[in-house]
Formats: structure tokens, C-alpha cells, sequence
């Protein structure tokens, strides 16, 4: 008989696997102004959408590979290099698709989770 999974372990996985999905579209959504990587994090944490930089910087190398993101390196006042991220206009037509998209799903959920026995 197969052992049943821990709620609390299955409930984060699960939690973990819906927020995967949403962080390109807010990763997007900040870099209209150019940002390096941890201010990128500060301002993702302070609007709730908290992210680990394992997840955050591979992320942003990732989006930057497809050509969403575009970056540079800079020293500012002396201090080390830091990476500026800034999206790319291939980027910006790709968020306003995702963003018409996730508006379209959450209407779709709010259907599905509203209707009757949901």
C-alpha cells in the first residue's frame, strides 16, 4: 500500500508549483525600470510575491537567454559590479500577451471556483 503523503509537505509543493508559474509574469512586470538582481527581490518582497535568489537569479538569466530581459553590468559609487536588468521590448509585447492571459485564467478560475459544488 502506498504511504500517504504528509498534507502539510503536499500542500507546499503544490503551493510552490502555482507560484512557479506566476513569478516570469511578475519578474516582467518590475523590470520596466532597470534593476539589479537583489533590488529586484527587495521590491518583489515588498509587493508580496516573495522569491529566493536560487529561484530569482537563474530566473533572470533564463529570461534574458530568450531574449525578455536585456542586461549590463555597472559600477555605481565605487561599489562591486552589479547586473542591471531592464526589460527588452520583445519582452514588453511578451507581458502585455501574459498579462491578457493571466487576467483571461483568473476570470476562467473564478468561473470554475465559483460555480456550483466548486
Amino acid at each position: 500500500m502506498a504511504k500517504q503523503p504528509d498534507k502539510e509537505a503536499l500542500y507546499d509543493n503544490l503551493s510552490l508549483e502555482l507560484r512557479r508559474g506566476a513569478l516570469v509574469l511578475a519578474v516582467l512586470s518590475q523590470l520596466r525600470q532597470e534593476e539589479y538582481g537583489y533590488s529586484l527581490k527587495q521590491n518583489l518582497d515588498a509587493r508580496g510575491m516573495s522569491i529566493n535568489e536560487g529561484t530569482l537569479y537563474p530566473l533572470l538569466r533564463r529570461l534574458e537567454k530568450q531574449g525578455l530581459l536585456s542586461s549590463d553590468w555597472r559600477v555605481i559609487d565605487d561599489a562591486r559590479p552589479r547586473r542591471y536588468y531592464q526589460i527588452s521590448p520583445v519582452g514588453e509585447m511578451m507581458l502585455s500577451n501574459l498579462t491578457q492571459e493571466w487576467h483571461n485564467l483568473v476570470q476562467t478560475m473564478d468561473r470554475l471556483l465559483l460555480a456550483k459544488g466548486g
